[in-house]
């Protein structure tokens, strides 16, 4: 499997990472490490979590992914087949990107993780109230002492991402070599439009959530009666039942059909082939599931499958 470089760091990545919110949600420990052990056993190798993974769930407070991720590790001993990729910033616990936080919030990640490093310690969102010298700074620091590798960011938009570009050029501090946005067939325009030029132009690595906008472009959900299939993804899949998500699923269906291959290997297909984005992020529950996506990668989608899904998708 061909490996693609994460920016301009020394981290490359399989064309596919793993998103660990489903680990300790929807995926309990035994399962997740079943899906870990296929996903690294197929040759695929960035995980991507973040402390507050998964907070939401009742009876959760947070940290649950990464502690599985962390007895993971340690029972199979894959360490050094991982780049593991974890975020600071949205958990109440530890809140925001000040210096103090991000130095408690590492060390308490760590330990989760059971691991001496982290490869990709990612801003999982923007935090105005500090100056980016500050956070930018504090990440120089982790990556001094030997507990990160890279830096990236999440959730920022294209003028803040461009300033901490500057910011770390004019300090001469570590840059975010990844960045971390929303993007998919049925979510386009902010990151086309504002994103994509500038991530081109810096050479950044992508690694996009929601690749499958919540498991609609896997074509389960297509009338509103379907959303009871999934309580958890319900919510989040509602507003894309439109005649612009059904004519995108029906292109999924026809390109699909051509290649012998499913809506969602499809949707992932055209996401690797973009020449901005590294590594898209999906989630599966079954090993079965994450079989199906592993296709993806295999899948060559021709000029005109892309116009077709680039148009349905306009």
């Amino acid at each position: 499997m061909q490996l693609r470089q994460l920016g301009k760091s020394s981290l490359s990545v399989a064309p596919l990472a793993f998103g660990g919110n489903v680990f300790g949600w929807s995926a309990d420990e035994k399962r997740s490490h079943e899906l870990l052990d296929a996903f690294v056993d197929a040759g695929f190798n960035l995980v991507d979590t973040a402390d507050v993974y998964s907070a939401w769930v009742p009876r959760n407070r947070g940290g649950e992914s990464e502690t599985i991720i962390g007895k993971w590790l340690k029972q199979s001993g894959k360490r050094d087949k991982v780049v593991l990729a974890t975020k600071v910033a949205k958990w109440a616990e530890h809140p925001g990107l000040s210096p103090v936080n991000i130095l408690q919030a590492v060390d308490a990640s760590l330990k989760r993780l059971q691991t001496d490093y982290i490869d990709l310690y990612q801003a999982h969102e923007d935090d105005a109230s500090v100056p980016l010298e500050e956070t930018l700074g504090a990440f120089s620091r982790l990556i001094e002492q030997g507990k990160v590798r890279i830096i990236g960011a999440s959730n920022y938009n294209a003028d803040r991402f461009a300033e901490a570009l500057q910011v770390s050029a004019k300090h001469r501090l570590p840059r975010y070599e990844t960045l971390q946005p929303d993007y998919n067939l049925v979510n386009r325009s902010d990151y086309e439009n504002n994103l994509e030029p500038l991530v081109t132009a810096e050479n950044i690595g992508v690694i996009n959530y929601y690749a499958l906008a919540s498991g609609f472009l896997t074509g389960k959900y297509r009338s509103e009666a379907d959303l009871g299939k999934s309580a958890a993804r319900s919510g989040s899949v509602k507003k894309y039942l439109n005649p612009r998500g059904l004519g995108v699923l029906a292109a999924l269906d026809d390109v699909a059909t051509a290649h012998h291959a499913t809506p969602a290997q499809v949707a992932l297909a055209w996401l690797v082939a973009r020449p901005s984005i590294t590594a898209p992020i999906a989630s599966a529950t079954s090993v079965e599931q994450l079989g199906d996506l592993f296709g993806a990668v295999k899948l060559q989608l021709t000029r005109d499958d892309i116009t077709k899904l680039d148009q349905a998708s306009a």
